[in-house]
């Protein structure tokens, strides 16, 4: 049990659930779809959605939002990232997400637009296009996840954290955890009474939960306190009507360790995120295109009996990982065999890139394993493809160079229809 909640009940004296006020949440999860987007490397630099920015530094070692604060002037970083921030995401962006019939976008943000109290590098000004983003959903009937994708330390070594390469090993660092206790809290302050248009607050996008038990009971505990923290921001007995969207920490494959976390009647309120992928192993990118699409129907049976709420946070109808930088920068593709130890498939010509260069049959492909995702996730909650600019750490709204991630891509040239539910292939998974 959380800490904080031991607290309150402690102090205050009575059962949290049974004496607030019945939970609404913003949006009917359980009874609507989820159905969304990401805007990723918006706010949160991404080397494989913006390639641009980081080649136009002409640093090779600039890999992550970190290095772009570090190893070039301040003057400008900020420069560059101003335009940034004013240009990839504006409202013709919602306009376009709510007019393909999508509720919800996904948002992430890194723990530096509130802190950099640690010394670290990175350029502040952030938040005035968080509110922007929450204003444009107000105005197009679109919700927001905001979603903490970085964390003090890094806790997960990722590029998409800010600081790729090192993470909080094994979470023994117990002040990063404690800052990032307190900027969980001052986003749950923003948004407490505006349950409407941001029905649910993400804590921590995927910890780094394959580093081993000690690091897996930080997360665990971090998401008792992070449902204090949100659900409970008043300082008293009062209830906000804010969803917690904790992730699996990629132990999805292992239902048994979340069995009975924050789950009712003790918690409430409480949605698990996962991100599926089918390219970051040799074993998934050596597999066909129908063995892609089986391995999704495959999983109907796991997502849809979970004790949570559950949403597919991330995802994507690419099957390669040949996207520039997908990997990182300066990284390669494991599907072409210049990641290092991997073993070649095949040429990622004609699999990455423009949609221009995709054949018909491929296009086809991407059509039958959108729809086989859309179909088997929606046996949960819903989904949010990643399509740096679509729902999730792949299959994103939009990306400069990899048009088979992005969801603006796919409904330009078919893949993805104007309507989420008219489906071409509605027994696929049959």
């Amino acid at each position: 049990m959380a800490r904080f909640l031991n607290i309150l009940r402690a102090v205050l004296g009575f059962s949290l659930l049974s004496s607030a006020a019945a939970f609404t949440p913003g949006f009917p999860y359980g009874t609507e779809k989820v159905r969304g987007v990401n805007l990723g490397g918006w706010l949160v630099l991404e080397p494989w959605i913006t390639p641009s920015i980081f080649d136009n530094t002409g640093n090779a070692n600039i890999v992550d939002e970190w290095t772009f604060g570090s190893l070039q002037s301040k003057s400008t970083a900020t420069s560059v990232l101003t335009n940034h921030w004013n240009t990839w995401i504006t409202e013709s962006d919602f306009e376009a997400i709510a007019a393909a019939g999508l509720n919800h976008v996904r948002l992430p943000i890194g723990f530096w637009a509130w802190d950099v109290s640690g010394g670290e590098p990175y350029i502040q000004g952030q938040l005035a296009y968080l509110t922007k983003a929450v204003t444009w959903a107000t105005n197009n009937g679109l919700k927001v996840i905001v979603d903490l994708h970085g964390a003090p330390g890094s806790q997960n070594g990722f590029d998409n954290s800010g600081h790729r390469g090192t993470w909080a090993n094994g979470g023994t660092s117990g002040s990063d955890v404690q800052r990032t206790d307190a900027i969980i809290k001052q986003i749950a302050n923003l948004y407490k009474d505006n349950p409407e248009v941001v029905p649910t607050i993400a804590p921590l996008n995927e910890p780094a939960g394959f580093d081993g038990s000690n690091w897996l009971a930080v997360i665990r505990q971090y998401w008792f306190d992070s449902f204090g923290n949100i659900r409970f921001p008043y300082g008293t007995s009062q209830q906000s009507n804010t969803v917690v969207l904790i992730h699996d920490a990629f132990q999805a494959s292992s239902p048994p360790f979340w069995d009975g976390v924050l789950t009712y009647p003790d918690y409430e309120g409480v949605a698990m995120d996962t991100h599926i992928y089918g390219m970051f192993s040799q074993a998934d990118v050596e597999m066909s295109n129908s063995q892609h699409i089986q391995s999704i129907c495959d999983m109907q049976s796991t997502i849809s009996t979970f004790d949570l709420w559950v949403i597919v946070g991330e995802w994507t109808p690419a099957q390669t990982d040949c996207a520039k930088y997908l990997n990182g920068r300066g990284v390669g593709a494991r599907y072409d065999g210049s990641y290092p130890g991997s073993t070649r498939v095949g040429s990622c010509t004609g699999l990455t890139g423009s949609a221009s260069t995709f054949s018909s049959s491929f296009k086809t492909f991407l059509r039958q394993y959108w729809e086989a995702q859309v179909i088997s996730y929606e046996k949960a909650e819903g989904w949010i493809q990643c399509t740096y600019i679509a729902f999730t750490k792949i299959g994103t709204w939009k990306a400069e160079n990899a048009d088979e991630w992005t969801y603006q891509a796919g409904l330009a040239n078919g893949w993805i229809p104007k309507d989420p539910t008219d489906l071409m292939y509605p027994n696929i998974c049959d």
